[in-house]
């Protein structure tokens, strides 16, 4: 089975973040200078290592925020902490 970058950048979307990487790393096997794979390999690496503790649902929530109420909740959780 061929991996991609589509399938990989959908278990990401759904929160498989562990599967996905491995799908990352399974395209860069093959194409080590695919810039799609080494920038996800790098980001999901990155916050797996250098934040043990991060909220990955409101990592995501930043990211994928749109409207002004969003915003403001994210403002109020952020404020919590």
């Amino acid at each position: 089975m061929v991996n991609t970058i589509t399938e990989a950048s959908i278990y990401e979307a759904q929160g498989l973040k562990s599967e996905a990487l491995e799908i990352y790393k399974n395209i860069l096997k093959q194409d080590p200078n695919n810039q799609n794979a080494i920038d996800a390999v790098r980001r999901l690496s990155g916050l797996r290592s250098k934040h043990p503790d991060l909220n990955t649902q409101m990592l995501d929530f930043f990211i994928n925020m749109k409207s002004d109420e969003e915003i403001n909740e994210f403002k109020r959780w952020l404020i919590k902490i």
